[in-house]
């Protein structure tokens, strides 16, 4: 990975930048491969975390094992009904997006059930209707689809690194609560995940890519500068689940300092919300609402 000039203004070739978090200013250079001791004690508890420690592997692997085999029953039922289901899943750089997406998939049938992560709009595509590519890539019949960040990059990243106007970003506020009306009245089952996680979390992960060959290409030049711009990510975050919260459309925050539980938890929402054949409730388990709330109004 390329280094460049740190943004604190300190020697070529370091990317160290300095952190305003609680209440003190901290050095965080991703380059350095020994994580810095207040990441690491303040990661699993930061964004007030409920839980003390990791739900184990065991118990994991054995609940996500039976809330897969549902999965597998919701296609069926699709392919049998014709039922169109999307889930748009977003949240801050490493909150494990992917992760929950892959864990969804893992025995989905690929022909009915498939992943959308665009890339930058091309020439074209900018000169178009904001959400026509999108439309574009919407289920048919029978089908499942996933959004690994999806229209919502207008209501964070775009308008906090300037890759839209200030009235491109509030058109979109306004728009985009009508245009899923839209989708919902076609019988689209939507849903929309928000992965929160806390900023010492971000950062450990961050450090976690940076030094491990198998995951390098997960961390982006565009990871790098939003690193000083949390509270802009933030004041961004709760616009748009204050402007974009509706019945019709809801947001789901999901907790996931701890990956296993925001996996476990995202999926028995979906499947508790989704009236399939041959459910099994007792198999699906309870959603955790330490772990999953709606709205705005779940964030601290």
């Amino acid at each position: 990975m390329a280094l460049e000039q740190s943004p604190t203004g300190g020697a070529p070739g370091s990317r160290a930048v300095e952190l305003a978090i609680g209440g003190k200013t901290r050095v965080f250079d991703i380059d350095n491969p020994e994580l810095p001791k207040w990441i690491d004690d303040d990661a699993f508890s930061s964004d007030d975390y409920p839980y003390e420690k990791k739900l184990s592997e065991e118990e994991y692997e054995e609940t996500l094992t039976k809330l897969q085999i549902e999965l597998v029953k919701v296609q069926f039922w699709m392919q049998a009904t014709g039922k169109r289901v999307m889930a748009v899943f977003e949240g801050r750089d490493a909150a494990g997006k992917g992760g929950a997406i892959h864990a969804t998939m893992a025995y989905m049938n690929p022909r009915s059930a498939r992943v959308v992560a665009l890339t930058k709009p091309t020439e074209t595509e900018r000169g178009q209707w904001y959400f026509q590519r999108y439309v574009s890539t919407f289920p048919t019949a029978g089908e499942f689809v996933l959004f690994d960040r999806s229209w919502y990059n207008r209501a964070g990243v775009e308008p906090v690194m300037g890759f839209c106007t200030p009235e491109q970003y509030e058109h979109f506020l306004k728009e985009t609560p009508r245009f899923e009306k839209m989708i919902v009245n076609e019988n689209i089952q939507l849903f929309k995940f928000w992965l929160n996680i806390g900023r010492e979390m971000q950062l450990k992960r961050f450090h976690d890519r940076r030094h491990d060959p198998l995951k390098i290409w997960k961390l982006s030049p565009m990871d790098i500068a939003a690193l000083p711009k949390w509270n802009d990510y933030t004041e961004k975050r709760d616009r748009m689940l204050k402007e974009t919260h509706t019945d019709h459309a809801p947001w789901t925050v999901i907790r996931g300092n701890d990956k296993r539980r925001a996996r476990i938890n995202l999926i028995r929402h979906m499947l508790t919300k989704l009236d399939y054949d041959g459910k099994d409730k007792a198999a699906i388990g309870k959603v955790d609402d330490k772990i999953v709330g709606a709205g705005p109004g779940f964030l601290r």
